[in-house]
């Protein structure tokens, strides 16, 4: 039995920011195929533009006004799907004035258009709704809106909506596949308030009845649960950060009574940006800044408006999720959540069954940061650490096609699994430019695990069919077995898929000598019946001495 302290660790582990979003689920329903698939309703445009308008009534928890879609015509179609989950209500949709018949099923409502769509046309339609949008349980793993309110009374309200999708509080073409170019977030909020969203705050406007509306422009393409609105009574400071494309003004929104507090602990920030582009190469939306905003949950990725609720604290919450202590040496919200502006926001996966490619690298990236600033081995010692959570309970990968995440593991069995391959590469500058060069190839682009294979293959060199079937497809471990007999040693990997291959790094009598193991037994000569052998911990599987 697993001691009580085990336990807990495995369930702070579980609830790291985001995992698991959605429900395991082993029958899926119709809606799970709409929501989660390239329907026909879907693929015959191509979104261009938003502009989301809104007005945000806190005392009322509603939601109303109007989401105006542009897209070009990639096929000759008339039925266009727009998703928008109840108990909001899509109220009606307009195209050149003219309303337009809407077909509702569940979260997603069929309009029929009017007029012909010939391909290459740019139209546009407008979505108006309205209502009180879901009331998050438990941001961000079980999302929507936060009804919060500060200490001082004021309101505190904030979005989040990762795998339940950015319907939950906005119309609009809810698959990752088909991110929008551009996007212009107006927010209407009782004018004591102040929205953040994400891009660049481009004006303010004092409205009759006491409220102000903020424009928010995202310059950059952007995926719909990207998308945010933080209300609340914010103080800002800001700072300019001379990175790899140039000055990058970075910006920091938290709540009025924070202001000195924030100050002092976001120093991790600009830590942060530096380290991130040593790794991964430029911050991706240098156009569109980078903001890091308070929030009342612990925080998300939202696409430059990461937002934070770590409470000032290091680590996750004053925890270290390694146990070695080196997780205590950054604010793992501030990390985390601004790696995904790599790994996320600017490549994004196409079904969120591939979700491990945001959070294995993200979760690798904590590493990456404590091996910039204190060197390679706390950044090993940190994510060999990470083990301890893994739970091998399902493949990192999801089913296709209905809205599936794979496993909670995809974090740190994953990031264990980069490690692996970077250990296996055994050239930590060649890494990191495989690294840079994904988030180059890939730039703002919406990308499938095979993708990222055969990248990562064709950068290293490798054979990595089946070292990604093994650790990505299959909860299975490799075991590598060995025994010594007359000075020869003898080994082979066991429990693992067909073609499994991974050169391996074992000391004997403390010294370095690399092998290649598979399912076939070998040997090699040693020094003595009795020499030490030891496999590098780095390489994350499990040794059987038989």
């Amino acid at each position: 039995m697993k001691s009580i302290f085990t336990f807990a660790i495995c369930c702070l582990a579980f609830t790291i920011s985001h995992a698991q979003l959605l429900h395991k689920k082993k029958n899926f329903t119709r809606q799970d195929t709409l929501r989660g698939s390239i329907t026909p309703e879907r693929e015959w445009w191509d979104l261009s533009y938003y502009h989301l308008d809104i007005k945000v009534e806190p005392e009322t928890k509603t939601i109303s006004g109007k989401n105006t879609i542009q897209y070009k015509v990639l096929q000759p179609y008339q039925v266009m799907q727009i998703d928008l989950q109840p108990p909001l209500e899509l109220t009606k949709v307009t195209q050149n004035g003219e309303q337009l018949n809407i077909k509702h099923d569940g979260n997603a409502h069929f309009v029929t258009l009017k007029n012909t769509q010939k391909i290459g046309e740019v139209n546009s339609v407008v979505a108006y709704y309205e209502g009180q949008p879901r009331e998050a349980v438990r941001a961000p793993w079980d999302g929507g809106i936060s009804w919060k309110k500060d200490k001082n009374g004021n309101h505190f309200i904030a979005s989040s909506c990762q795998g339940l999708g950015a319907s939950v509080w906005w119309p609009n073409k809810d698959h990752m596949y088909d991110e929008v170019d551009s996007m212009l977030i107006s927010v209407n909020v009782p004018e004591k308030l102040m929205d953040v969203s994400n891009g660049r705050l481009r004006k303010v406007e004092q409205k009759d009845d006491q409220t102000k509306t903020y424009h928010w422009f995202v310059n950059n393409p952007i995926n719909n649960y990207g998308v945010n609105i933080n209300i609340g009574d914010y103080a800002n400071f800001s700072e300019v950060y001379k990175g790899e494309k140039g000055d990058l003004d970075m910006n920091y929104y938290v709540l009025s009574y924070n202001l000195d507090k924030a100050k002092t602990h976001f120093t991790d920030a600009p830590k942060m940006m530096k380290a991130f582009e040593h790794w991964f190469g430029p911050y991706p939306f240098y156009e569109d800044s980078f903001k890091l905003v308070e929030v009342p949950y612990l925080g998300m990725e939202h696409q430059s408006s990461v937002t934070y609720g770590n409470q000032y604290l290091k680590g996750y919450l004053g925890n270290d999720l390694s146990g070695t202590g080196w997780g205590l040496k950054f604010d793992f919200i501030i990390i985390h959540e601004a790696g995904h502006e790599w790994f996320a926001n600017n490549i994004t996966n196409v079904d969120i069954a591939d979700m491990w490619i945001h959070e294995s690298f993200t979760a690798y990236s904590e590493s990456l940061f404590l091996d910039y600033y204190y060197g390679k081995q706390a950044a090993s010692e940190y994510v060999i650490g990470t083990r301890r959570s893994i739970q091998n309970d399902r493949p990192l990968i999801g089913q296709y096609n209905v809205n599936n995440e794979g496993s909670g593991d995809m974090y740190y069995k994953g990031a264990n699994m980069l490690h692996t391959l970077r250990t296996m590469v055994n050239d930590d500058e060649k890494w990191r430019q495989i690294l840079r060069t994904l988030n180059k190839k890939f730039y703002h682009q919406t990308v499938t695990t095979q993708q990222i294979e055969h990248c990562l293959a064709e950068e290293t060199g490798l054979d990595l069919t089946g070292f990604f079937n093994q650790y990505l497809r299959t909860t299975k471990i490799p075991v590598f077995e060995y025994k010594v007999e007359n000075k020869t040693l003898k080994f082979r990997f066991s429990n693992t898929v067909d073609n499994f291959k991974m050169p391996l790094l074992i000391n004997i009598d403390e010294k370095e000598h690399w092998i290649n193991p598979n399912n076939e037994w070998k040997s090699i000569k040693i020094p003595s019946s009795n020499s030490s052998i030891s496999v590098k911990k780095d390489f994350y599987l499990n040794i059987e001495k038989i």
